[in-house]
């Protein structure tokens, strides 16, 4: 079930199916030669987000060792799923398990952005022994209300554009206070890592808009205590990247985060709110600095 080749391109699809029959698609950097021993890097994206948020960062890591982009139900090439009362962390958890378990991969480094990160404590959590890294974009244990908030607002919402320029202006409209500095170009170029084009030639969010099902049931304000599951990351390499501008992660919880664990250590990215794009000059390097933590083999 692996994936056909483009020489065009530095990745390869795969697509693999979970255990309640939803395929579901990751894009494969290879890495460099002589990396197979190394255990890979797992990407991870955001709640609205699919495998084009990493179309930058994946090809960094990949000079380094195998990269997988992990793309979860209902968005990117991923399958919608029949239950939107499966758009949850823990059926992510179980999709992406069922992804490592297929590649025979057993130990990985994680990167994930948002959801991904909360996925990444889920299965350090889940799969003790497995993850030898992990960055967490803009997220931990502790979020703010206020940003949980506005993403409930927002997701699920709004309909289509006609122009890749209108949809963009759309889109920094919704997202200026998180990239202040955003020129049109930037706006373009993050739009169409999350929006697709319809065949109606439509401009159009890159997601099952079902998604917002489950944060939309009452009773779950209160959320879990997720310390546990940070906690079980151990000693491993730990790079917490937070936008100096977040409403999701407080400066504050991730100071705490750092103390919490003896291998962590604290990326503050500055001029961008929830999340950095991993793009950034400040996130980068501390991403390079990550790596040459991990483990070679």
């Amino acid at each position: 079930m692996s994936a056909r080749q483009d020489i065009k391109r530095e990745w390869d699809d795969h697509y693999w199916w979970s255990h309640d029959g939803v395929r579901l698609h990751a894009r494969i950097y290879g890495g460099p030669e002589g990396s197979a021993a190394a255990p890979p890097i797992l990407c991870m994206p955001g709640l609205a987000r699919n495998a084009r948020d990493f179309e930058s960062l994946a090809p960094f890591m990949a000079e380094g060792r195998r990269v997988i982009v992990a793309e979860f139900r209902g968005r990117g090439e991923s399958a919608y799923a029949k239950d939107p009362m499966t758009y949850v962390p823990l059926t992510y958890v179980q999709d992406v398990v069922a992804l490592l378990d297929e590649m025979e991969i057993e130990r990985f480094a994680t990167v994930g952005t948002s959801l991904g990160g909360l996925v990444s404590m889920l299965l350090a959590a889940t799969q003790p022994g497995r993850i030898v890294g992990a960055v967490l974009n803009d997220v931990g244990p502790e979020l703010e209300t206020a940003g949980l908030e506005r993403i409930r607002d927002y997701i699920g919402a709004g309909g289509s554009q006609p122009t890749w320029v209108y949809a963009a202006r759309a889109y920094s409209e919704l997202n200026r206070a998180v990239y202040p500095h955003y020129d049109i170009h930037d706006w373009l170029r993050i739009t169409k890592r999350t929006h697709r084009l319809t065949p109606e030639g439509r401009i159009v969010a890159d997601y099952d808009k079902q998604i917002a099902a489950p944060l939309r049931l009452p009773g779950g304000e209160g959320g879990i205590d997720l310390w546990p599951a940070y906690q079980a990351l151990g000693d491993i390499p730990v790079l917490i990247l937070r936008g100096a501008l977040s409403d999701i992660l407080s400066g504050a919880a991730a100071k705490k985060m750092v103390a919490k664990l003896p291998n962590a250590k604290l990326a503050e990215i500055p001029g961008v709110g929830h999340a950095p794009t991993m793009d950034e000059g400040d996130a980068r390097a501390a991403i390079g600095a990550w790596i040459a933590d991990l483990p070679a083999a």
